[in-house]
């Protein structure tokens, strides 16, 4: 198989993160504190993932970041905006994520990481506020302010490549509309201040014009729109979204394919979830939710097929819920409740109590989304990379494809790239060479 044309990995590339909160810095900490040595890269495929080539008895499996070629960890330079003036350091306190037997050793490190002034509007996260804010007269003007801050990032900090992950609060639900369908038509909507353009989207824009590819990791319109997607295949950008897969969906996507797999009906899934960090405090606003409720809702009915499978899903009530309780922090508990049936409909349940860390299982995906969005880059890979599909509750497609949820189908799709990618042969696990005994 040919192999695609990449361009090295040589020089530093600059990690841009709108939104410095728990999840930006504990994946910033995170990082240093491997390069450091003080931690393993827990939860990365890039950096503890293998990949096999060709055949079984052939015996090839190196590490993914062995096999492709991404930047080193001690290339990367972080940098971010946020409302809040809090250094990276007093960020990470605030968020109470990780103890202080792992910040000490890097605080230097951290209290050296500042935000930008950020592009926040109150109206769209209603229960975050701060004043490290741009002004502006017109969105145009704050968007393009965000591309000089991109621009003197990159030059002050000598950065050969950047990448932006939307690492930012949930906004209010907005679906796309007049404004989100050319370029034109957004330019202009900017310009008068049109509400149905949120800030995430300026960060996006900002990153577009800018030829730096754009992920994003909230439920957030963002980027999901043709006038973006379009924007990003013309200037040859990869895009990727939606909503990092974390705690509770990871566990749906992990469990829901089991179930169809084994033909196993389902009459109800119901979910709900405490949090206290800064991300349940904005869920708390029920326009906030929605869009999160929207995002969580979608991967069930996608695994499940309800329209191919009538009689084991046609009649399933899936309901999602988020509470805000302080007291728990970053620390957050996923309930879970399935009522199934099997065979000859006998009924049976499945109770799921998660106490993940939402911060610590978001972090490693910022980490993969940096490095495979760079490499897709250098690989020419332009609009949405559907292949990094695994690390979002609500991938983005191309238009009228729906988008695969299955966490294992969405694993051997990111691998099989990968193979594409180095002309390797990919992997089908169809096995029957191995017992091809010939004919008579």
């Amino acid at each position: 198989m040919e192999r695609a044309e990449i361009k090295g990995a040589e020089g530093k590339l600059g990690v841009l993160l709108p939104g410095m909160g728990a999840v930006a810095t504990t994946f910033v900490a995170g990082v240093e504190a491997i390069r450091q040595g003080l931690a393993k890269p827990i939860g990365s495929l890039t950096q503890m993932n293998t990949i096999r080539l060709g055949k079984r008895t052939e015996n090839r499996r190196p590490l993914l970041k062995d096999f492709v070629p991404i930047a080193d960890l001690d290339q990367l330079v972080f940098g971010g905006w946020d409302p809040i003036p809090d250094d990276a350091y007093e960020s990470t306190l605030k968020a109470g994520v990780l103890e202080s037997s792992h910040l000490e050793p890097i605080k230097g490190f951290l209290s050296g990481i500042k935000p930008m002034s950020a592009a926040f509007d109150p109206a769209y996260v209603k229960k975050l506020d701060g004043p490290n804010k741009k002004s502006g007269a017109t969105k145009k003007d704050l968007a393009e302010a965000l591309r000089e801050d991109i621009r003197r990032f990159k030059s002050e900090n000598g950065c050969d490549r950047m990448v932006m992950v939307w690492c930012g609060s949930t906004e209010v639900f907005l679906r796309p509309g007049p404004a989100h369908q050319t370029m034109e038509a957004f330019e202009q909507a900017m310009e008068a201040n049109d509400p149905s353009i949120a800030p995430s989207m300026l960060y996006a824009y900002a990153a577009l014009m800018e030829g730096v590819p754009y992920a994003n990791g909230a439920p957030n319109l963002s980027a999901d729109f043709p006038a973006f997607e379009a924007l990003a295949d013309k200037n040859g950008i990869p895009i990727a979204g939606k909503d990092f897969k974390t705690g509770q969906t990871l566990m749906k996507t992990i469990l829901a394919p089991g179930l169809k797999t084994r033909m196993l009906g389902l009459d109800g899934w119901f979910s709900t979830n405490i949090l206290g960090n800064r991300d349940g405090e904005v869920l708390d606003d029920p326009e906030s939710f929605k869009t999160k409720e929207e995002s969580k809702l979608g991967a069930l009915e996608h695994i499940l097929q309800p329209e191919l499978y009538p009689e084991l899903y046609g009649n399933m009530y899936h309901k999602v819920r988020i509470n805000y309780y302080p007291p728990r922090g970053d620390n957050k508990e996923g309930w879970d409740n399935l009522d199934i049936f099997g065979w000859l409909g006998y009924p049976m349940q499945i109770k799921v109590d998660f106490l993940c860390r939402d911060s610590i299982l978001a972090a490693p995906i910022v980490l993969d989304l940096v490095l495979f969005m760079d490499l897709a880059a250098r690989a020419g890979m332009s609009g949405i990379q559907e292949w990094l599909s695994f690390y979002f509750k609500s991938p983005q497609t191309a238009e009228g494809l729906y988008p695969e949820h299955d966490l294992f189908i969405q694993h051997r799709k990111l691998k099989n790239t990968l193979r594409w990618m180095m002309g390797e042969d990919l992997i089908t696990h169809l096995g029957m060479d191995y017992y091809d005994r010939g004919s008579d």
